[in-house]
């Protein structure tokens, strides 16, 4: 018997399936899916089984497999065929998307040992009866102690062995019990209610086929209600006795989901994200392999959960560029769950206020199927925006918080009412300058500035995080007039100090880079133990809080300076979804963005909560430019750590594409990239726009085998790319 095995090398050059022999111990152990260890080159290496056959039809010498890691395969069926489509849609290589679908503990990494966490309880071995005759003859008060409560007692928590347990062990008096403890408790709260549905709410559940796989978008404003729609759909999945993945698209979302869900749903439910630790991830891995879970909360990779018989899959913000993986695999949640959804005839369900613009087109042609919520779920209103330009507030000397805002915010404080401030920049500072020769600190390993951290009063580089100690005087020049520019969320916190006598908390990556911040700060904020929540834009989407009555947007025009056709887009998306935390309880909100581009449609669109309107709009320019959704775009990363060759072969590879694709499909570039230099690695890129185009596939593919075996420029190929 021979198996066809995939290695756990992420290099492309070796990417494809080298066959092995089975040898006859194994035979019966080895299926398709399972993970065995393998020599390659010169050492032992783990893989992934994808074939068996009787014979072989090579030239080469074949090695035996060593052994087998699993008793059950780790990949079943679904996953092999989740990679074969994934690989044909997006060009990657085999094994990072297995990798992908895997938990830290079942990648194929070999040496990898990441055990299960037992406790040790102690029960009697023996009868009642010989019991009490061994109580009547036993002179050990320590003894005596221990069979006596286990007479009364079904078990015993052991954690320190003594003499007496050891004892009773050897005598066969009492016997060991060991069962597995789950690493990752989640936190309820106790404060969430099931509540009835609304008429459009309900309509909206029975609108959504469990029996068949359709794709439906459900297009609700913030704080209509959505969570408690998918909560509704999920309990009736598990009523069909099947199950559910719910996804998230920040780690910030899955306290307060979690707490909803888990006090909902109880014990049917296992979480999945990076916050977790490699030990709890495994653990709740585990819990669904096993079937002993019927939903799955999580984010982004939380799609390839091992479910069976999947009832529905739910993606909420669904337009969050979260959901879009940006290294290899670089596979999209949304387009994952649809195969999902086909494989298990299931629907799947994308939620948002502010849904992509790809999606919506999708919805209008009949591609999806379109669900709305046009109300909150409360009875409560959207909230009253106000627009502030900035230019104006800088004249009266106002450079970070207008007056207008100033004034609001001690209003809300005075009620004993909350508010939350979004600036979507950490760190202090983003710019540190020499003033008399005007040299600016950079990092040495890229095309970027260093950001000013100023409670560590370091610099650092937000790409390849180098960092290095704050400068006093100019490296160039030796002056000591240096002066940081730009604002970050520290240098706002330090100015709310200033100015208000509040509780302020701040939350960005800077505070919740240790395990379990984002829920202790989330869990405070709405314990009210703070008066003030500022922090980027992990703030701005899916947070409930009832008391806050205020938002203000510190700077609305960062994401609108970004060099990318879907600026526009972000900024409309982000400054609706932090709109909607303010007035969700029983008391009014209202919102105050700060601007320095007042007449921005994107800004005034926001302003008026108005969807349709700015979907319109975008439409007529992204039609006119041939960008999503009447254009396809598939994006090549040329990256070189040789400035020269990464330069000529990204002219070679631009001409190839033109030369090679068909006359309708047009290629920008090459050019270099938004940020040319990231970690001392030059990059470049090819725009590819396209309707459709037979030849791409096969092109794209060759381009890929061709640039496998270079060492020394990578290509890496994007499709549909959510970032330019």
């Amino acid at each position: 018997m021979y198996a066809n095995v995939i290695i756990e090398y992420g290099a492309k050059a070796v990417d494809r399936e080298f066959s092995y022999i089975i040898p006859s111990e194994l035979t019966d152990k080895i299926k398709v899916g399972h993970r065995v260890i393998v020599p390659f080159n010169n050492r032992d290496i783990e893989g992934f089984v994808l074939g068996i056959s009787n014979k072989y039809d090579g030239e080469y010498k074949l090695s035996e497999i060593k052994d087998v890691c699993d008793e059950e395969p780790i990949l079943n069926n679904e996953m092999l065929y989740l990679g074969e489509e994934i690989q044909k849609n997006i060009l990657c290589s085999k094994i990072s998307i297995y990798q992908a679908m895997l938990p830290k503990a079942l990648k194929a990494s070999y040496g990898t040992n990441i055990g299960i966490k037992k406790k040790r309880y102690i029960k009697l071995n023996i009868s009642y009866e010989e019991a009490n005759k061994f109580l009547n003859e036993c002179k050990y008060s320590k003894q005596i102690e221990i069979v006596e409560k286990l007479i009364t007692t079904d078990k015993i928590l052991v954690d320190v062995m003594t003499s007496s347990i050891n004892t009773l062990l050897k005598k066969g008096i009492i016997c060991e019990e060991f069962i597995e403890v789950d690493r990752y408790q989640s936190h309820i709260s106790g404060k969430y209610k099931v509540v009835e549905l609304n008429m459009q709410q309900d309509a909206v559940v029975k609108s959504v086929n469990l029996d068949k796989h359709d794709t439906y978008l459900l297009f609700g404003i913030t704080g209509s209600g959505k969570t408690e729609v998918y909560m509704e759909l999920i309990d009736k999945v598990l009523k069909m006795e099947k199950t559910a993945i719910m996804l998230v698209p920040e780690i910030s979302l899955t306290p307060q989901i979690v707490d909803r869900f888990v006090t909902r749903f109880g014990t049917d439910v296992a979480i999945l994200h990076s916050g977790l630790s490699d030990y709890e991830r495994y653990d709740e891995y585990r819990k669904i392999m096993d079937g002993r879970v019927k939903i799955v909360v999580g984010a982004r990779s939380a799609i390839f959960a091992p479910l069976k018989n999947i009832g529905i899959i739910i993606i909420d913000e669904e337009h969050t560029s979260t959901y879009k993986q940006d290294t290899n695999p670089r596979y999209h949640a949304r387009d994952v769950a649809i195969l999902r959804g086909k494989y298990h005839n299931a629907p799947v369900i994308l939620g948002s206020a502010t849904p992509t613009l790809e999606s919506f087109a999708r919805a209008k042609k009949g591609v999806y199927k379109l669900l709305t919520l046009t109300k909150r779920a409360a009875a409560g209103k959207l909230p009253m925006v106000n627009i502030v330009d900035m230019k104006n507030e800088i004249k009266k000397g106002n450079f970070i918080l207008s007056k207008v805002l100033i004034n609001k915010i001690q209003e809300k404080l005075n009620k004993n009412e909350q508010v939350i401030l979004l600036l979507n920049r950490r760190g202090y500072s983003s710019i540190l300058t020499c003033r008399d020769c005007g040299n600016v600190i950079k990092c040495p390993n890229c095309d970027i500035t260093l950001t000013y951290h100023k409670s560590s009063n370091t610099n650092r580089c937000h790409y390849c995080n180098y960092s290095v100690k704050n400068v006093n005087a100019c490296p160039v020049c030796g002056s000591d007039n240096m002066k940081d520019y730009g604002l970050g969320t520290e240098k706002l916190e330090e100015e709310l100090n200033r100015l208000f006598d509040a509780r302020i908390i701040r939350m960005d990556m800077d505070t919740t880079s240790k395990r379990g911040m984002h829920e202790k700060i989330i869990e405070a904020f709405g314990n009210h133990e703070y008066d003030i929540l500022l922090g980027t834009q992990m703030i701005a989407k899916g947070l409930d809080f009832p008391l806050v009555t205020l938002v203000g947007v510190i700077n609305a025009d960062s994401s609108l300076n970004i060099p990318d056709f879907r600026s526009a887009e972000t900024t409309f998306q982000l400054l609706s979804q932090v709109s909607g935390r303010a007035g969700r309880g029983d008391l009014e909100g209202e919102v105050i963005i700060q601007t320095y581009n007042p007449d921005n449609y994107s800004i005034i669109y926001a302003k008026e909560h108005n969807y349709l309107k700015f979907y319109e709009d975008e439409m007529k320019i992204r039609k006119t430019l041939s960008y999503p959704p009447y254009f396809y775009i598939t994006l090549v990363n040329i990256s070189s750590r040789d400035y020269e060759l990464g330069f000529s072969e990204a002219n070679k590879i631009g001409k190839y594409l033109k030369q090679n694709l068909s006359t309708d499909t047009k290629v920008l570039g090459p050019t270099i990239a938004n940020v040319f230099k990231i970690n001392n690695v030059y990059h470049y890129q090819c725009v590819i726009k396209y309707k459709y185009d037979d030849k791409l596939n096969s092109v794209l593919n060759k381009l890929d085998e061709i640039y496998k075996i270079n060492s020394k420029v990578d290509v890496a190929i994007d499709v549909n790319p959510v970032r330019m």
